[in-house]
């Protein structure tokens, strides 16, 4: 019984990191299907558009039915932050990212997604949502990462290198005729990698956003469904506008189905499920740290499943990239920790320390001026009936003399919540 029950609770220790484990597998799973949905000549805007409705119909039905006696009252402004939620996390983000791993591999897109939280603490600092406290170790520490970070993206879209050799299976690499054959394989890379930087941009916009909307809407389930329906609305029309051609919208049992549904349902509905749970346990920051999984897995599977070519350069600067990724999670951490130490613990609040200064100018002629000062200390259950006393008393006496006074410091006085 003794060793179950620890079993159980090393599990429950484990939990969140395995679940952060699978979640990364997921992720790299998708950018594979992705590159395989492409080479089957699937358009990337029809995939991203079917994407947003696999996740709508996903999460709808959850909503409705874990929180559609919560859900508040929507208003305009939480309509139109959904929107932009829509559009800069799904359709913009969605896009600019597939139209990145077209032209360049899955591989060096996952390395430019790691960029995201450099990205979000720059455009945090422009906002006004952050400050840049390069005075403190924890501001050097994320400026540090972020050029860091920044430095790796520039080596790995303007150096190549030599080709790092790797096994290969050939087991799913289709073959597709290309046509961007006109632009040079340079012009390629340095294309993709803005469209990379394009999609971390507006990725890091979203979680602004939706940081802001989270303050107005905090049923978890209907703000996902909202954001993933004005997806969907504006990724479809999107795509319809780009492609007429009603053969490329039609899918069957094939790759492109699988591609769509697993993307929509697994990646943008159940891992985000799971990310939101792992956050609510350990926190962003602990989430974050396993970004750069995802990296490997897919440069492992990029090569052997895609035959994926794997240069020196990639590999430089995706190592740049991440060690640019620990420095500002390291400072944000230092940054939370800081922050923590001036919040008084639960035990601190327990016992206050309450002065009030009464001063009393009636009896002038008989005593003379008289302060009195109250010291005592009580739990935040018993303030307020002291309060109530003291305050009873001065009221008796100020009704038979309008001199007194009853004279309360905020900033001694502080009564726990």
């Amino acid at each position: 019984m003794g060793y179950s029950s620890r079993f159980c609770r090393r599990l429950n220790g484990v939990k969140p990191a395995l679940v952060m484990v699978v979640v990364q597998i997921v992720f790299a799973g998708m950018n594979v299907f992705y590159k395989l949905a492409m080479n089957d000549g699937m358009n990337m805007m029809i995939l991203v558009a079917y994407r947003s409705l696999f996740a709508t119909a996903f999460v709808l039905p959850l909503a409705f039915f874990f929180e559609r006696k919560i859900i508040p009252k929507l208003t305009w402004t939480i309509v139109f932050q959904a929107f932009l939620c829509g559009l800069f996390g799904n359709t913009l983000a969605q896009n600019f990212y597939v139209a990145s791993m077209h032209l360049t591999s899955a591989s060096f897109t996952a390395a430019m997604a790691n960029l995201i939280p450099a990205m979000t603490f720059i455009m945090a600092i422009l906002c006004g949502f952050e400050v840049l406290g390069f005075g403190n170790v924890a501001g050097k520490a994320k400026v540090l990462g972020t050029l860091i970070g920044i430095s790796g993206a520039m080596l790995l879209t303007f150096y190549k290198g030599v080709e790092i050799p790797m096994w290969s299976t050939h087991a799913l690499h289709i073959h597709h005729d290309d046509h961007g054959g006109q632009v040079s394989t340079s012009g390629k890379r340095v294309l993709g990698s803005l469209l990379a930087v394009g999609s971390c941009l507006c990725y890091a916009t979203w979680l602004m956003v939706q940081t802001k909307m989270s303050e107005k809407i905090q049923c978890y389930y209907s703000s996902t469904a909202l954001m993933c329906g004005m997806g969907s609305i504006q990724a479809v029309g999107f795509a319809l506008c780009m492609e007429r051609d009603w053969t490329q919208w039609k899918i069957g049992w094939n790759i492109r189905l699988l591609a769509s549904a697993y993307s929509g349902i697994l990646a943008s509905g159940l891992m985000v499920t799971l990310i939101a749970w792992c956050v609510h346990e350990r926190g962003a920051l602990f989430v974050s740290v396993f970004n750069p999984l995802m990296l490997v897995l897919v440069a492992i599977a990029g090569s052997i499943l895609l035959d994926e070519k794997l240069h020196l350069g990639s590999v430089l600067g995706a190592i740049l990239i991440v060690i640019g990724l620990y420095f500002v999670l390291w400072g944000k951490a230092k940054e939370l920790k800081n922050m923590l130490k001036l919040v008084p613990s639960k035990s601190s609040r327990k016992s206050e320390i309450i002065q009030v200064i009464v001063t009393s100018s009636a009896n002038v002629t008989t005593a003379g001026n008289s302060n009195t000062v109250m010291t005592r200390s009580s739990t935040s259950d018993e303030i307020p009936q002291s309060i109530a006393e003291e305050n009873s008393s001065s009221t008796t006496d100020s009704s038979s003399n309008t001199n007194d006074r009853l004279e309360v410091n905020p900033s001694i006085i502080t009564i726990a919540c």
